[in-house]
């Protein structure tokens, strides 16, 4: 503070006057097209507050630590493994699953129960661990800021960028190209994991037959388009034979045990 009233006792020319109130702002102002990784670490941490307010987290301890076991092995095997990645549950009975920055993945209590096994729930974490390898939400929080004027030239306010955040991963869908994306990424994840990767086509056509297709899948591209090229990732994987993780039984019964 010394350093800063000496500068000030200087009269200063009208363009740093100007600029004074960012200055002085400084640690609040983000750039989105070169955030660090700790800046967006905290970022997501500061949007997991206000998710916490706007959905009801579980707090079945042994819930959200199967999920996060399952969540850990897919981590070892991401792009990103420096990432601290935070896994939760959410208590919703719609089919949903969603992610925000920094790691923070968010399952629902619905999507849970719809799969049959322990793969498929894998495949949809591997999902939304792809969004975050991609830096999709970045890309779109970039986007509606410019769209909505709030962006400048030194960047976005940290609070605007939370409530943007926030509202693109809960209520938008991402894109076509990033939906492949995810899609592909999540798929790699899965299979160096070890766990079966038909899991991620057989939960998506078990949904697709239901007729009402999720949350997490009502994007374009279609849920169909989205299966085929999965499929034909999975046809080019040199002799995958992994049965890991298709024990329904076995999900079915760990299911029933931690939602006493």
């Amino acid at each position: 503070m010394v350093a800063l009233s000496l500068c000030l006792t200087t009269p200063l020319p009208s363009r740093a006057i100007e600029l004074l109130p960012l200055l002085l702002r400084g640690a609040q102002i983000l750039q989105l097209s070169n955030l660090s990784t700790n800046q967006e670490v905290e970022l997501g941490r500061q949007m997991n507050d206000q998710v916490s307010r706007e959905v009801r987290i579980s707090r079945n301890q042994q819930l959200t630590n199967y999920v996060s076991q399952v969540g850990r092995r897919l981590v070892l095997n991401a792009n990103r493994p420096n990432i601290p990645y935070t896994f939760q549950v959410v208590e919703d009975e719609q089919i949903n699953a969603f992610a925000t920055l920094g790691g923070f993945v968010y399952i629902h209590t619905g999507l849970l129960k719809a799969a049959d096994n322990e793969a498929e729930l894998a495949s949809v974490i591997g999902h939304e661990m792809g969004h975050i390898e991609g830096k999709h939400l970045i890309e779109q929080m970039k986007q509606r800021a410019i769209a909505s004027g709030v962006a400048s030239v030194t960047g976005l306010d940290r609070s605007q960028a939370v409530a943007i955040g926030v509202d693109l991963a809960l209520n938008r869908p991402r894109s076509r190209k990033d939906e492949f994306d995810a899609d592909a990424r999540g798929l790699r994840i899965l299979t160096r994991s070890g766990y079966s990767p038909t899991a991620a086509v057989s939960f998506m056509r078990k949904l697709q037959s239901q007729g009402s297709i999720p949350t997490f899948l009502s994007t374009h591209p279609a849920t169909g388009d989205r299966i085929n090229r999965l499929q034909q990732q999975i046809n080019q994987f040199p002799q995958i034979n992994s049965n890991d993780g298709l024990d329904s039984a076995s999900y079915r019964n760990n299911l029933q045990i931690l939602f006493r």
